[in-house]
């Protein structure tokens, strides 16, 4: 007895791209079968589409494909899964980005912002400098990183892809920060200036006088600012915020705390 042909696993895949080509083309040439298909479709890729698992599933294997085929290697390259943290207000939002842009400072991989390749404080600081005539030789030398970085991107086959801008700043903490950021530019750069002078000279804090203005204008302790970047990963669970703002966030959650509200008792007034 003659066995049936195996189905070839791209059979429905490649199927249900024809049928929204078709609706595509002509929503009304598809019967109420194919139209249910293709709504199915469509119900799955809105789902996808504002999923932060399903962002970071495609982001992971793709990098993880370019180490694996770099090292020349199989395997899982990703060892754990992602941590997604709510920023609930402008304190929150400032300290997430000096967290992250003070990166390659706070490991001791680099020593100043303009060598800190790959981070968005370099990327503004170049946007700043690179309508600048006549550079100096830390504008010429951040200019220099940010083309081998440029170049990297091409040899990744990278160039190509679409990068979304930098959110502007607004210098309002009244702006929404879903519109822009609600601190000033030269107020951010300071801020992120001071800081990693701290982490490069080992020191623990911000004298009396030195305190950046920011951090007063958002309520942040500046005696402990420091120990909050270093640790900013780990001293929350799921959200970030003044304490009322995380009360109010697991309330509608419908979830547990989790730990943070001492960090954030402590560093958010």
């Amino acid at each position: 007895m003659a066995s049936k042909p195996q189905k070839s696993p791209h059979a429905s895949v490649d199927r249900a791209d024809m049928l929204v080509d078709r609706w595509l083309q002509n929503p009304q040439a598809l019967d109420k079968a194919s139209l249910a298909v293709v709504y199915e479709i469509i119900e799955k890729w809105r789902e996808r589409l504002y999923s932060i698992s399903w962002f970071m599933r495609c982001v992971s294997e793709t990098v993880a494909r370019m180490a694996n085929e770099e090292e020349n290697c199989k395997g899982r390259f990703w060892e754990g899964r992602f941590k997604s943290q709510a920023l609930l207000d402008g304190a929150a939002l400032l300290s997430c980005m000096a967290y992250v842009d003070l990166n390659p400072l706070r490991a001791s991989l680099e020593q100043d912002l303009i060598d800190s390749d790959f981070t968005s404080i370099q990327q503004r600081l170049y946007d700043v400098a690179k309508y600048k005539n006549n550079k100096n030789k830390d504008e010429k030398r951040l200019q220099s990183r940010v083309n081998k970085q440029r170049q990297i991107k091409t040899l990744l086959r990278l160039s190509s892809l679409p990068e979304a801008p930098l959110m502007p700043f607004s210098g309002s903490a009244q702006s929404s920060e879903h519109c822009a950021l609600p601190f000033s530019r030269s107020d951010y750069f300071d801020l992120v200036d001071r800081t990693g002078r701290l982490f490069c000279e080992h020191k623990t804090g911000f004298i009396a006088d030195t305190v950046p203005p920011i951090l007063e204008r958002f309520g942040v302790d500046a005696k402990h600012w420091l120990q909050h970047i270093k640790f900013f990963n780990l001293n929350y669970s799921f959200c970030i915020g003044r304490v009322e703002r995380m009360r109010h966030f697991v309330a509608i959650a419908d979830r547990g705390l989790g730990k943070g509200l001492s960090s954030a008792a402590k560093i958010f007034h």
